[in-house]
C-alpha cells in the first residue's frame, strides 16, 4: 500500500483514507493484521493495521525490484482507455519514465484543467500498478506539450521510434539505458520520424506485422526486458548465458 510522504520504523501514521478504506473495507483487514506500506522511494515497510485506520511501522525492508535496464516509454496521446492499459502495463513491465505527448495524427488534446485531472488519473494509475506488482519505486509520468519536448526530454544513450516500414529490427538492441517512442493509431508522419532521428532515435520495427499503439510499446519493453533487462539477470544468475 503506498502512502506519500517518508516512513519511518516505529512511527504510528495515520492511513491515507483511500487506503484505510481499501484495507478495511475492501481487503477486510482487522486490527492486528499486518500491511506492507511504502513510500515510493524503494524498500518496504512492514506495519500493523488499528481499529482507527492507523498503522504502526514495525520493520524495514531495502529490497529492491526495479529491472537493472533502465526503460523510458514515450508514448503518444491518445484515447483514455487505451493509454490507461499502456501505463498500467508499462509499470508493470518495469518502465521507469512514461512520457505522454500529442503527435499529428493524434485526434486528442489536453490542456489546463482537464490535463491536471488526466496527470493526477494516471499517477493513480501508477501506483495501483505498483501495489499490484509489487514495486516500490514509483516510476516517473509527465506529459510534454508537444512531440519534439518528448524527444528532447531523454538523455538515455540508447534510443528507437517503432515505424513498421523501418530496415533495422528491435532485435539489435544492446544492453544499455533505453527509450522506445510510438506513434498514435494512424501512426507517425515522416516529419515527426524525421524529428526523432535529429533527436538520436534509431527508426526500428518490431515484427512484419503492424502492431497497435496499446500493443508495440508493451511488446519492445517486454522484449528488452528479457533480452537484456529482468530476463537476462535471471538467466545470468542461473547460468544459462554468458555474462
Amino acid at each position: 500500500m503506498h502512502v506519500d510522504g517518508a516512513l519511518v520504523v516505529g512511527a504510528r501514521i495515520e492511513l491515507p483514507a483511500t487506503v484505510a478504506h481499501h484495507a478495511l473495507r475492501v481487503l477486510r483487514l482487522r486490527a492486528g493484521d499486518a500491511v506492507t506500506l511504502f513510500d515510493g522511494r524503494g524498500g518496504e515497510y512492514a506495519a500493523r493495521l488499528d481499529a482507527e485506520g492507523h498503522a504502526t511501522i514495525e520493520r524495514f525492508d531495502a529490497v529492491e525490484r526495479e529491472s537493472p535496464l533502465a526503460l523510458a516509454l514515450i508514448q503518444a496521446l491518445v484515447a483514455s482507455d487505451k493509454l490507461d492499459w499502456v501505463i498500467e502495463k508499462a509499470v508493470e513491465l518495469g518502465a521507469a519514465r512514461i512520457v505522454v505527448a500529442p503527435t499529428e495524427r493524434g485526434v486528442i488534446r489536453l490542456a489546463g484543467e482537464r490535463l491536471a485531472r488526466r496527470l493526477a488519473h494516471w499517477r493513480e494509475i501508477v501506483v495501483a500498478a505498483c501495489c499490484q506488482c509489487g514495486r516500490n519505486r514509483l516510476p516517473e509520468i509527465a506529459f510534454t506539450p508537444s512531440w519534439r519536448d518528448a524527444l528532447a526530454a531523454t538523455d538515455a544513450p540508447q534510443r528507437f521510434v517503432l515505424a513498421p516500414d523501418a530496415a533495422d529490427q528491435l532485435a539489435s538492441a544492446v544492453p544499455a539505458p533505453t527509450a522506445i517512442a510510438v506513434g498514435p493509431e494512424g501512426g507517425l508522419t515522416a516529419d515527426e520520424i524525421g524529428l526523432a532521428a535529429q533527436h538520436g532515435f534509431r527508426a526500428v520495427r518490431w515484427s512484419p506485422r503492424v502492431l497497435r499503439t496499446e500493443t508495440a510499446g508493451l511488446a519492445a519493453l517486454a522484449a528488452l526486458q528479457t533480452l537484456h533487462g529482468d530476463g537476462a539477470t535471471d538467466h545470468r544468475a542461473r547460468g544459462d548465458i554468458d555474462a
